[in-house]
């Protein structure tokens, strides 16, 4: 009798010892293998360079200059403000843009390096501060930095951040983080390899509270060799703040740094 209850204990404890332990599932990171760092940024680059391809490879990284039209919407607290116009945006890499708004284009918010202006029929006026933080924001974290210049910068790191479903795409998604301690996270459709979604997190500095600021890009067309989205929609927190429909998109037309200087002087702020 004891030979026979020490056999059935000792296979219990086998059984035991074969199976998951209590509360953990077959399959869960604790049996899988850990990925290194190293193996992370590996992944993180070979997917940003699958992706650079996609765009268009040399030609998207060495585009001067675009002209997008199209009419844009906003939107408050993610619901149509009804306000909807045709805007012509001309943009030349890395700091300049111009956006002319209205049927008469005489709306003219421009951006060149620092500083920010817009013109009306009341004349030109420096950019409102919450605006003009906005747009410096949208163009420090915009993908043509991100691919351009905190890639080739020292102290720049690359992180693979797995897969999800996002905007209606499987994607995996790619952080990058540079060396003044901003990073953005870029989530890649895993069947054409181009960007759907780009978000950041920056602290407000009125607040202090975190905000995320995401685009999501589609309706993808060849244009000059470079794939180009034709509806761009911004959100704050999870809102839409804006969306843009392209109708029409010209690359390299040799803007000149004049064309980015307002059209009539600036007045000083009241």
């Amino acid at each position: 009798m004891k030979s026979i209850l020490l056999l059935v204990a000792l296979t219990a404890i086998s059984a035991a010892q074969s199976s998951p332990t209590s509360g953990q599932a077959t399959g869960s990171p604790a049996t899988q293998p850990i990925q290194t760092p190293d193996a992370s940024t590996a992944k993180a680059r070979q997917l940003i360079a699958q992706m650079i391809q996609a765009l268009g490879g040399d030609a998207y990284l060495h585009f001067s200059d675009v002209e997008q039209d199209g009419r844009t919407n906003g939107f408050y607290h993610g619901r149509p403000t009804g306000g909807t116009a045709p805007f012509w945006r001309f943009y030349k890499f890395p700091d300049k843009e111009r956006v002319e708004l209205t049927k008469d284009r005489d709306w003219i918010v421009i951006h060149n390096g620092e500083r920010g202006t817009e013109t009306t029929y009341h004349g030109t006026r420096p950019e409102e501060d919450d605006a003009h933080r906005e747009y410096l924001l949208r163009d420090q974290y915009s993908l043509e930095n991100a691919l351009r210049i905190w890639l080739n910068a020292p102290g720049t790191a690359l992180f693979y951040d797995g897969t999800n479903f996002t905007d209606n795409h499987q994607v995996e998604n790619v952080t990058i983080a540079n060396a003044k301690d901003q990073q953005l996270t870029i989530s890649i459709d895993e069947f054409t390899h181009l960007p759907v979604r780009k978000s950041f997190t920056v602290r407000d500095p009125t607040y202090h509270e975190k905000d995320t600021y995401a685009e999501i890009y589609s309706e993808y067309r060849p244009v000059q060799g470079i794939q180009t989205p034709f509806v761009v929609t911004r959100s704050k927190n999870g809102e839409m703040i804006a969306q843009r429909f392209i109708s029409k998109v010209t690359y390299n037309q040799g803007l000149q740094d004049s064309f980015f200087i307002p059209p009539t002087s600036i007045a000083k702020k009241k």
